[in-house]
């Protein structure tokens, strides 16, 4: 097996971002000290009488003066709102707090709502909040659903809600192997993001029964990525190697590597590119050469495109990429409301192994806080994003 890196240095790579992917980034980037319980089966949450109103809080980014994260807040407010509205057979009591960026502010916050009836906490945005009311609500039997997508806070009595690397890597690295992609090299950004998305296609790799054929890191910088892209080209074009996985999760990195990459003759004419974010957006990147043939992970694309549709009606503006999560949320806790269950907030009732139809297809929460979120396989050929792999309707099956 290969390991390459390099040095940081020169004309950085780091730019303004869009304002999705910079918030995106935050949510799974801040230290963090997770709840230990005995074990990961330990049940957490609070009983319910499912003919009454449910009373569920809402911790949203809002208060920071910040349009982004006021953004954010009023579409995650919004979509579960709408959720709340389409809960035939359920009555959702809903209430929004502010609880900014601050994990103090966020504890705070779901402090006052479960002192008001809150039995259950849907939020916050951020790892470190997140974590931080995950602690201070595990005494009173409180359950979080988090929007956050880091599963180092997982846990006890804290659920991610958001797509995590581990799902992504995993529907990719079984989608390798069942076409005879089985030796993988990864190649990652030396950032807190880049590692963790190292380590989850690791782990995918390693129970898909594929070869970790390689690995490679490489700074944020223009010197610094052309400084390893010569050993990458000679290790990816060696015979030995089936396919590239690129973490990628800077916006500005993408485009630079891959057509660096494809300078070099790397391409997925000669070995199969893999991404662990969208390289379908934005759309000036279905243009770029070296994404052409590669593969990467999808949503549900129907379910969210109705929704947006939904949205926009309703509110005269696009939701945020993230506000479809408070839907899925408060949809799943309805659902579970309108089927009579007392243990609706509960791990057992929260972690059923059928899951929820979610906005971005189905997806199910595991009882080690984790969860599993069906995805597609696309490609781009010629500038268009064609399909490979349709996103699977249940968890019974391929792709899971």
């Amino acid at each position: 097996m290969i390991a390459l890196t390099t040095t940081r240095g020169g004309f950085g790579l780091r730019r303004p971002l869009a304002r999705i992917a910079a918030i995106a980034s935050a949510l799974f980037l801040a230290a963090c000290d997770p709840i230990e319980t005995a074990s990961s089966g330990a049940s957490t949450g609070q009983s319910i009488d499912p003919t009454k109103p449910v009373q569920i809080a809402l911790l949203v980014p809002g208060g920071t003066n910040n349009a982004d994260f006021d953004w954010l807040a009023r579409s995650l407010t919004n979509s579960a709102k709408m959720a709340a509205a389409d809960a035939r057979g359920a009555t959702i009591d809903l209430r929004v707090y502010d609880s900014g960026s601050d994990p103090g502010t966020a504890v705070a916050k779901a402090t006052e709502a479960v002192d008001q009836g809150a039995k259950i906490i849907l939020g916050p945005l951020f790892a470190d909040s997140a974590n931080a009311v995950g602690n201070a609500m595990a005494p009173r039997g409180v359950n979080v659903l988090s929007f956050s997508n880091n599963a180092d806070i997982a846990g006890g009595n804290v659920f991610v809600l958001g797509n995590t690397f581990d799902n992504t890597a995993n529907r990719l690295v079984s989608y390798a192997v069942q076409n005879g992609k089985r030796r993988i090299m990864v190649l990652a950004e030396d950032d807190a993001a880049g590692q963790i998305g190292s380590a989850a296609i690791q782990r995918a790799i390693q129970a898909n029964r594929a070869t970790l054929a390689g690995t490679a890191t490489h700074p944020l910088s223009k010197q610094g990525i052309d400084g390893v892209i010569p050993n990458v080209a000679q290790a990816a074009l060696s015979g030995n190697v089936d396919a590239v996985f690129l973490t990628a999760n800077q916006g500005a990195v993408l485009p630079y590597l891959t057509d660096k990459l494809a300078d070099a003759g790397v391409s997925s004419g000669t070995v199969q590119m893999m991404g662990l974010t969208r390289w379908d957006t934005p759309a000036s990147r279905l243009k770029l050469k070296g994404v052409q043939g590669g593969w990467f992970a999808l949503p549900d694309t129907r379910m969210k495109g109705q929704f947006e549709q939904r949205y926009r009606s309703a509110y005269g503006e696009a939701p945020h990429e993230l506000g479809s999560l408070a839907y899925d949320g408060v949809a799943a806790i309805a659902a579970l409301v309108r089927a009579g269950k007392k243990n609706a907030l509960t791990t057992a009732g929260l972690t059923q192994n059928a899951g929820f139809a979610g906005v971005n297809g189905a997806f199910r929460l595991k009882r080690d806080g984790t969860n599993e979120r069906a995805l597609a396989i696309a490609t781009i050929q010629n500038g268009q994003v064609q399909i490979l792999s349709p996103t699977p309707t249940s968890f019974g099956g391929f792709g899971f």
